[in-house]
């Protein structure tokens, strides 16, 4: 198949790419990622998905515009909801971005996090490859988390803390915060 691959970082990116390109399908990464906060995070995540594609020999379109107001404006006032308010910006500019180019179906890196609502992002990919008719293709890239971790470690490339918005950037640093999600 000739795939989109929604890329939120190089990190992400390196166990799918790998496991697309041995499956046989054609990659084409996009970096969409408005949720990045703060300006020298994505740029930062930018370079690094960068140095990722160029790596790995793919491709990639990157949506350079720091988003931050487009998110936050998706988001405020529906925070215990965000993460698939979040999934659902940029998934379905993923799927736009799918029908636009004229390719077969879009995955996401999303997919390859232990710390992501997978279940969720598989319902919101559905929805939106139904919308823009064009195919979610499905794969739990999961399995390769310690696989990813050593090669974006061996490519040298920069690795975050924490997932990306201003959100959880807090719930990262602010130990008031980690006490309350962890349920203390």
């Amino acid at each position: 198949m000739n795939l989109l691959l929604h890329t939120c970082c190089g990190p992400c990116s390196v166990y799918p790419i790998a496991e697309l390109q041995q499956q046989g399908h054609d990659i084409t990464g996009y970096f969409y990622n408005p949720n990045i906060h703060p300006f020298r995070e994505f740029k930062r995540r930018l370079a690094s998905m960068r140095l990722c594609s160029e790596g790995k020999g793919i491709f990639c379109e990157y949506d350079t515009e720091y988003g931050l107001v487009k998110y936050l404006r998706r988001v405020v006032f529906h925070e215990e909801e965000r993460c698939g308010l979040c999934y659902a910006l940029r998934l379905e500019e993923v799927a736009r971005k799918t029908k636009e180019l004229g390719l077969d179906g879009f995955t996401s890196t999303l997919l390859y996090s232990r710390y992501q609502k997978h279940k969720l992002i598989c319902t919101i990919a559905g929805e939106m490859a139904q919308k823009y008719d064009v195919e979610f293709f499905y794969q739990d890239f999961r399995a390769g988390w310690q696989a990813g971790i050593d090669e974006s470690i061996t490519l040298d490339l920069y690795r975050q803390p924490y997932c990306g918005c201003i959100y959880s950037e807090q719930e990262r640093y602010d130990k008031s915060k980690r006490r309350k999600k962890a349920g203390k």
